[in-house]
């Protein structure tokens, strides 16, 4: 059996790399031994995370200051990683204005889609391409759970999430017959340094306690080549249980989206 830097490695790329649990992922990954591309909007968080793997793990590192919602992103994802042989991609990057729909501008709207749906596109067909021809490798697509239901406050968002999982579960499918694994890492509340800026309230349901970017990454990682879908931590996964099998759908929604609303009105 393939160890995991033999079917992963040698390089990694990892989109939405500076902070959170971009930031978890590349410093696990480094753990190890794989090399990685780090990408982001901010050049200088990226330097300070690729300095310190390199000096703590002895790994290379190459580092890409990419908006990942631009309609160039394919151009820049070539630039970066054309002469590595890239074994796992890991799309981290969201964006989510926080506020009533009809409240946030269209052309906020439309940077949602385009960080969130047509970012995980762009990456997940280039190096899909790319993993097909070497007969193995790994994918990771970023989810949440405000992806299962209707979600207000962040109704687009949320929708955006939905397709990132759908996406990833139909990519399972279609692509392990390739040697590609791929998993939708479903994700609640986390302690990131956006989540942390947006909200100063405690949630009011216990469901909706904040986990650390390690837990996260963690259990991505252990469900990588075990299933299409992987929810993280044992509160999300029984509140993904309820939400989307016991709960009337009405039920759901308004129970998610109270709480969202306590969270960011």
């Amino acid at each position: 059996m393939a160890s995991f830097q033999e079917r992963y490695g040698p390089w990694a790329v990892v989109a939405g790399a500076s902070e959170g649990i971009g930031a978890s992922f590349s410093r696990r990954l480094a753990g190890r031994g794989l090399n990685l591309v780090l990408l982001a909007r901010r050049a200088g968080r990226l330097e300070e995370l690729a300095s310190e793997l390199r000096t703590k793990h002895g790994v290379e590192v190459k580092t890409q200051s990419l908006d990942l919602g631009a309609t160039n992103l394919l151009e820049g994802l070539k630039k970066a990683t054309a002469d590595l042989d890239v074994g796992l991609a890991i799309y981290n990057a969201a964006y989510s204005p926080i506020g009533r729909f009809l409240d946030v501008r269209l052309e906020d709207h439309f940077d949602v889609i385009n960080v969130n749906v047509r970012g995980p596109l762009v990456v997940s067909h280039y190096f899909g391409q790319r993993l097909a021809a070497r007969g193995r490798g790994g994918l990771i697509l970023m989810s949440s759970m405000s992806g299962y239901q209707g979600t207000a406050m962040v109704a687009n968002y949320a929708a955006t999430k939905a397709y990132d999982t759908i996406l990833a579960e139909g990519l399972w499918y279609e692509l392990q017959e390739q040697g590609i694994d791929v998993l939708a890492c479903v994700a609640g509340a986390t302690l990131t340094p956006s989540f942390e800026q947006s909200t100063d309230r405690t949630p009011s349901s216990w469901l909706a306690r904040p986990m650390q970017p390690d837990e996260v990454t963690g259990q991505a990682l252990r469900d990588l080549g075990q299933q299409p879908t992987g929810v993280s931590g044992r509160r999300n996964r029984f509140g993904a249980t309820l939400l989307g099998r016991i709960l009337p759908r009405r039920a759901a929604i308004r129970m998610v989206s109270k709480e969202t609303e306590h969270m960011y009105r």
